[in-house]
C-alpha cells in the first residue's frame, strides 16, 4: 500500500523520547512525505532514558545518549523544535500553541507526553536539600553533581520500585551509603511476586544497602545541609541526598484541553488514535485495550513505546499496523540482569525454576490457571525468550516437567503432553 499523504500535510508529535523520536523516523520510512515536527520540553537532544537509573550514575560518560546524532534529523528532514512547551491545543482548527507564542497547524497531532515523577505531600520535603527525582538528563547529571561533592554520600532513597532500587544499586556501587525506604510490605508490591521482592531484598542486603519496608516517610527535617529523613514509626535516617520515586502521574494536560476521553491516560483504540481520528497518542500516557490479557493497560515501557509509535506511523500513512500485545521490561542491578515479559496481574500460581547447572540463575512463571501470563528470568536470557514464544502462542505448559530442574528447558519438553 503507497502512503497516501502529500507534502502539504503536517504531523506535528509532542514529546521527543522513545516514542515520539521513532514515530518521526517510522514515518520516513513509511513514505511519509509532509513535514514532521518534533517538540519537546527538554532543551537536549533526545536521549535514551533507561541508562539514567543504571550506568550512567556510575561512569564517566555522561547522562544522555542520544537516540539519533543531530544529522540523522537533517537528513530525514524532522524539524526539532527544543525546549519549548506546546500550551493548547485547538482540535477545531487543527492548531497548537507553543509557550514561545508561536501558533502552528497540523493534519496528525501525536501526544507522546510522557509522564511526571510524583512529589508526595511530605512536609518539610520541598526545603530539604539536594533532593531529586530520575527521569531525565539534567535530573541524572545534578544527583552526579551532587554526589561528587557532598562528603558523607548518604542517600536515602524514598521508593522501592525499579526505579529506586536501579538508583540505589547505581550509587551503592559509587560508594554510597544508601538506605532504601518502602510503605508497603515487601518490595516491587505492585509488580511482582513475593518471591521476586524477597530476592531483591535480599540482593540489595547483600551488597550493602540497607533496605526497610512498612516505612512510610512522614517528614524532613533539615539543618544546614544535612537532611533526616522521619518515618512515621519514628525512625530517622540521615541523608546528604534524598531521591524520591514513589511513582508517576501521567501527563494529561494537553488532552483535557483537547477534550479527549481519558482514564488512567489518554484513552486510544488498536491503531494509537484518540477519540480525534487526527489525535493519536503512544507511550506512557495512553491506555489501551490489550487484546492478548482481555483488558485495559497503561505501559511504562521504552518497548510500548516503539512498538506503538510503529503502529501510529503505519496507520498515518494508511499502511496496515503491525501490534505485539505482549509486553516486555528489563532491570539491571548490580551483577544481576532482569528480563520480564508479560503481565503477571491477576495470577493465581507460580512456578520458580533454578538452573541446576546455572548457579545465580532461576525464573519465575506466572500462572492462571493453565494460561502462562508472563515470565521474570533473572540471569537467564533462555527462559526470557521460550517465556515470549509460549505466552505469544497460547501454548498450555507441562508444569511437573516446568518444576523439575533436572529436565532441560526447551520448547518440546515444556509443552503440555495431551
Amino acid at each position: 500500500m503507497t502512503c497516501t499523504n502529500n507534502t502539504q500535510d503536517t504531523c506535528i508529535i509532542v514529546g521527543a523520547s522513545h516514542g515520539g523520536v521513532n514515530l518521526a523516523f517510522a514515518l520516513r520510512k513509511d513514505g511519509y512525505t509532509g513535514k514532521i515536527k518534533l517538540v519537546d520540553a527538554d532543551s537536549n537532544l533526545p536521549y535514551h532514558r533507561p541508562p539514567l537509573s543504571k550506568t550512567h550514575l556510575v561512569s564517566e560518560q555522561p547522562a544522555g545518549q542520544l537516540l539519533k546524532p543531530i544529522e540523522g534529523y537533517e537528513k530525514a528532514q524532522i524539524e526539532l523544535t527544543l525546549g519549548v512547551s506546546v500550551i493548547d491545543v485547538n482540535r477545531q482548527y487543527k492548531k497548537i500553541t507553543l509557550s514561545d507564542g508561536s501558533v502552528q497547524s497540523y493534519t496528525n497531532l501525536v501526544l507522546a507526553t510522557g509522564a511526571t515523577p510524583i512529589i508526595p505531600p511530605i512536609a518539610g520535603l520541598k526545603e530539604a536539600k539536594n533532593v531529586f527525582t530520575i527521569r531525565t538528563a539534567d535530573d541524572a547529571k545534578a544527583i552526579t553533581t551532587a554526589f561528587n561533592a557532598c562528603e558523607f554520600k548518604r542517600v536515602v532513597v524514598i521508593g522501592g520500585g525499579y526505579v529506586g532500587l536501579e538508583t540505589a544499586a547505581s550509587l551503592r556501587k559509587c560508594g554510597a551509603k544508601v538506605t532504601v525506604l518502602e510503605r508497603e510490605s515487601r518490595l516491587l508490591a505492585r509488580v511482582t511476586a513475593p518471591y521476586m521482592s524477597d530476592y531483591f531484598y535480599g540482593l540489595h542486603q547483600e551488597n550493602g544497602v540497607s533496605v526497610f519496608n512498612d516505612k512510610n516517610v512522614s517528614e524532613i527535617r533539615t539543618s544546614d545541609n544535612e537532611n533526616s529523613v522521619v518515618c512515621s514509626d519514628g525512625s530517622e535516617y540521615l541523608a546528604d541526598i534524598i531521591i524520591v520515586g514513589v511513582g508517576v502521574r501521567v501527563n494529561t494536560v494537553l488532552a483535557e484541553q483537547a477534550d479527549l476521553i481519558i482514564e488512567n491516560g489518554i484513552v486510544v483504540n488498536e491503531y494509537n488514535q484518540t477519540c480525534d481520528k487526527n489525535i493519536f497518542a503512544i507511550g506512557d500516557c495512553c491506555a489501551q485495550f490489550n487484546p492478548h490479557y482481555q483488558r485495559w493497560i497503561r505501559l511504562e515501557s521504552v518497548q510500548n513505546a516503539v512498538d506503538q509509535a510503529k503502529v501510529a506511523a503505519a496507520v498515518i500513512c494508511e499502511k496496515p499496523p503491525k501490534y505485539n500485545p505482549v509486553p516486555w521490561f528489563w532491570s539491571d542491578q548490580y551483577a544481576v540482569k532482569l528480563q520480564m515479559v508479560g503481565l503477571s496481574q491477576g495470577y493465581d500460581n507460580i512456578i520458580t525454576r533454578k538452573e541446576s547447572d546455572k548457579p545465580g540463575s532461576f525464573s519465575v512463571w506466572y500462572f492462571k490457571g493453565e494460561e502462562l501470563l508472563a515470565v521474570d528470568a533473572v540471569n537467564h536470557a533462555k527462559a526470557y525468550v521460550l517465556g515470549t514464544k509460549f505466552i505469544n502462542s497460547h501454548v498450555e505448559m507441562n508444569k511437573h516437567k516446568l518444576m523439575d530442574n533436572t529436565v532441560s528447558l526447551t520448547a518440546d519438553i515444556v509443552k503440555k503432553i495431551a
